[in-house]
């Protein structure tokens, strides 16, 4: 497995951030970092994702820094030159993961449907986003599609909480979970570091509690 991919299933939760200030950005990785998760997927939701990277890598270099809502190869560019080591993209754009295969770069395209992630095998990929995960299907239909696909991990986004992260990561086959709920955009917005701090670290016990009831 991508030593970026082992690091990731090794850290467990990937904070999904959306932000509106990029002068947020030191801080918000700060807090993560205190709050035991070095790991931060920073979206391209916002005309401040890509500065919001290029801080973060710069002056806290210790975070496992990606990028999301990758669309366009244009992006892919933008984000690996302000220092992602991943990309993420919410569904299978076959340039885009083209070019990212072509070029090393480890991408985790959005895969619901067998044929999405037959489309991610013949790629050489070793995990896919799926997504929306709860709207659809959940866990369960997580399990349904893995079993003929045995050398797949997934990453299962959208509608994971802490009330439902245990549920996922104790199947063997979820990598990692993306979620917001720690960093959701109020919370950066106000400021609030140490909250975001505090809910990252009842994120990692909730998920190391889980990886010992693997299923």
């Amino acid at each position: 497995m991508h030593a970026v991919l082992e690091e990731l299933k090794k850290i467990g939760i990937i904070p999904v951030i959306k932000i509106d200030d990029a002068a947020k950005a030191v801080p918000l990785a700060r807090a993560l970092i205190a709050g035991n998760i070095p790991c931060a997927e920073v979206t391209f939701r916002t005309a401040q994702g890509e500065e919001a990277m290029r801080r973060i890598n710069n002056e806290v270099p210790d975070i496992l820094l990606g990028a999301g809502t990758v669309l366009t190869t244009e992006q892919v560019d933008k984000a690996v030159a302000a220092g992602a080591k991943f990309i993420v993209s919410p569904g299978y754009n076959p340039r885009v993961v083209s070019y990212c295969a072509d070029k090393g770069i480890p991408i985790t395209p959005g895969c619901v449907t067998p044929s999405d992630i037959e489309r991610a095998l013949e790629m050489g990929l070793e995990a896919v986003k799926f997504f929306p995960a709860e709207q659809a299907g959940g866990l369960e239909y997580i399990k349904a599609v893995a079993a003929p696909y045995s050398s797949m991990y997934f990453i299962p986004t959208g509608g994971i909480n802490a009330q439902n992260i245990a549920k996922y990561i104790a199947f063997k086959k979820v990598l990692a979970c993306g979620g917001s709920w720690m960093v959701n955009a109020e919370l950066i917005n106000a400021g609030e570091f140490e909250k975001i701090t505090a809910l990252c670290k009842e994120a990692v016990l909730l998920v190391q509690k889980a990886r010992g009831n693997y299923e």
